[in-house]
């Protein structure tokens, strides 16, 4: 009899530690959801031009300085509040957004000892988003993102 009572209690506790498993279709669904509610923008494509008898001294740098400028259909507005940092401009460039603060904080120490003046703003669904830099005009912003997205591929630009 004994032995029925505690074969019985192991079949339930196999049943009940088999059925707490957290299925991988419930974290894909989370991942899509939070994907789709994020707009991506779409990469301008850039045409190479030719040039006869470049002078040595261009380095790749400069090609990005001259990117075409795009219409602010590229640039997503948003409202955010500043949560650290000296204050955005019109036209700022997004390399990351976190869900976590602590996350965010972490990048933008990363970009200031790269050198950037990097802020963190909060936008109303609660995602922190890390900006490295902040500009007056638009051209100078796309010119950050350009040289940025070497680094974060997935940098965009943000319009106030």
């Amino acid at each position: 009899m004994k032995n029925y009572i505690v074969l019985g209690a192991a079949m339930c506790l196999a049943l009940a530690m088999t059925s707490c498993k957290s299925s991988e279709s419930a974290y894909r669904k989370a991942y899509e959801k939070a994907r789709a509610q994020q707009v991506t923008t779409p990469v301008e494509q850039e045409t190479p031009t030719q040039v006869v008898n470049q002078p040595q001294q261009v380095t790749p740098v400069q090609t990005v300085t001259t990117a075409p400028v795009v219409s602010n259909e590229n640039a997503r507005s948003e409202s955010l509040t500043l949560v650290s940092g000296a204050g955005l401009k019109a036209y700022s460039v997004v390399v990351g957004s976190f869900s976590i603060p602590t996350n965010a904080e972490n990048l933008q120490q990363k970009l200031i000892n790269a050198g950037y003046q990097a802020q963190i703003a909060l936008n109303p669904q609660g995602m922190y988003r890390v900006i490295a830099s902040s500009y007056d005009d638009m051209s100078s912003a796309v010119q950050s993102r350009n040289v940025l997205r070497s680094q974060y591929p997935d940098a965009w630009l943000l319009r106030k």
